[in-house]
């Protein structure tokens, strides 16, 4: 089984070596950090706000990997590492995280 910890290395590796990959190991690190983002999400109860769900571009890139800039799949891959490691210091931690919803006024 690997860890949180390994699998975060595997994907900044991966980012930083774009180049090498192919897009079907992209797609694959990418659709598993979505799934391991959402069970460590559950695991924190924390429920995304629909529509500004930060993982919306994990997703879009894993989606359209063989269409988009190489350039893409680094940013999605490091930003997949964040997420992941964000949210196992606030479970390792036992940090509370309330999300409150405000309504943004395009006037302002």
């Amino acid at each position: 089984m690997t860890t949180t910890t390994d699998f975060v290395s595997r994907l900044v590796r991966a980012a930083n070596e774009p180049h090498s990959l192919h897009p079907t190991e992209v797609k694959s690190l990418l659709d598993r950090s979505i799934s391991v983002i959402a069970d460590l999400r559950a695991e924190a109860g924390i429920v995304p706000i629909r529509g500004r769900d930060a993982i919306i571009y994990i997703k879009t890139v894993a989606a359209g990997v063989d269409r988009v800039p190489i350039d893409e799949w680094h940013h999605s891959l490091l930003h997949a590492a964040e997420m992941i490691r964000d949210l196992r210091v606030v479970l390792d931690t036992g940090t509370g995280i309330n999300i409150i919803a405000k309504s943004f006024d395009a006037g302002v």
